[in-house]
């Protein structure tokens, strides 16, 4: 989660918050089917941090809030909007930031409490991973806790991906300045600590990534942009961009099933979540990745925006632009 830093006034912090609502009420307004895109209606989803598409159950996306809310996940109908499911982790005590929510080839969600607002100050933190259920309805179920720890030290991160046929978990961490993906070990342990060691760099201050169903690409996106990435049995290969839809905090990502589209989503009550074509997809509304890295503050949100939506997006820009370059000098000094 983040929070407006300490260091903002009221009045900047205000101006932030007034050019996202001003982008937020300029965006088109999204189609009901589904995979086209639709607006969380759940009054207790306000901190969307993380998105699945169900493999079980067609039309049905997981997520959950990232703090401050408990060992909650939900069962989003994209056809409405409405929950339809809401399931309580039982075995993993509290939640400190819930930032991510994957699925695995065994069925299984694996949900990344991997989040640390103080910086990276936390020793270690975890993945909880539970079958999906079979049948929608709320109910507990018990999840199986893995503690986790980085080969190269503590961190913050947002982003955890499961290769869907490997089973292999990655994390990217989030970093302004760029930051690396994170593999685990080929199975994870519950009676052991797994080690997550970097092997590959990204270019982006991640909010979350996705794996495509037939595991060859990877997609990570931020605030304001994404990149693309071929697979290449674990040494990624930069692609280009992706078509990031401006959103007010754009926090998660996931493929639909069939691996047509990418929907993003974005914290906030009644948040939307958009959806664009998937690099290299077929069908008249795919998109390939921008191959000149786009405009904006981490390579563009594509094409796709009006012009009073690009305005609004290059105020959102510039003030968060102003509003972490202060954050830099504070630190420096």
């Amino acid at each position: 989660m983040r929070r407006s830093p300490s260091f903002l006034s009221g009045a900047a912090a205000g101006a932030v918050a007034g050019a996202a609502l001003v982008v937020a009420l300029a965006a088109p307004a999204l189609a009901d089917d589904g995979d086209g895109g639709f607006t969380i209606k759940d009054s207790r989803i306000t901190e969307s941090s993380g998105l699945a598409a169900s493999r079980a159950h067609p039309g049905i996306y997981w997520t959950h809030n990232d703090s401050d809310d408990g060992a909650y996940l939900y069962a989003v109908d994209s056809r409405t909007g409405r929950t339809v499911a809401t399931i309580t982790m039982s075995g993993v005590g509290a939640p400190r930031d819930v930032e991510a929510i994957s699925l695995g080839p065994d069925g299984d969600l694996y949900v990344g409490d991997i989040g640390d607002n103080l910086g990276g100050t936390w020793n270690h933190v975890w993945i909880y991973k539970l079958p999906e259920p079979k049948v929608l309805k709320d109910q507990t179920i018990r999840a199986t806790q893995f503690v986790v720890k980085y080969s190269d030290g503590p961190r913050n991160a947002e982003a955890l991906m499961v290769h869907p046929k490997t089973g292999r978990v990655y994390i990217a961490d989030k970093n302004e300045d760029g930051g690396h993906l994170y593999e685990g070990p080929a199975e994870l342990s519950a009676s052991a600590t797994n080690v997550f060691k970097p092997v590959a760099t990204i270019d982006l201050w991640v909010t979350d990534g996705a794996f495509s169903p037939d595991g060859r690409q990877l997609a990570v996106r931020g605030y304001f942009g994404g990149i693309a990435y071929d697979w290449n049995g674990g040494r990624i290969k930069k692609t280009g961009r992706l078509n990031v839809p401006l959103q007010g905090q754009g926090e998660s990502v996931t493929y639909t099933t069939d691996g047509s589209k990418l929907l993003y989503g974005s914290e906030g009550a009644d948040s939307t979540v958009q959806s664009e074509g998937a690099p290299g997809a077929g069908g008249s509304d795919s998109k390939s990745p921008s191959k000149d890295g786009g405009s904006g503050a981490e390579g563009g949100s594509g094409g796709t925006m009006s012009g009073g939506v690009k305005i609004g997006a290059i105020a959102v820009a510039a003030l968060f632009a102003v509003v972490f370059g202060f954050k830099r000098l504070l630190r420096r000094d």
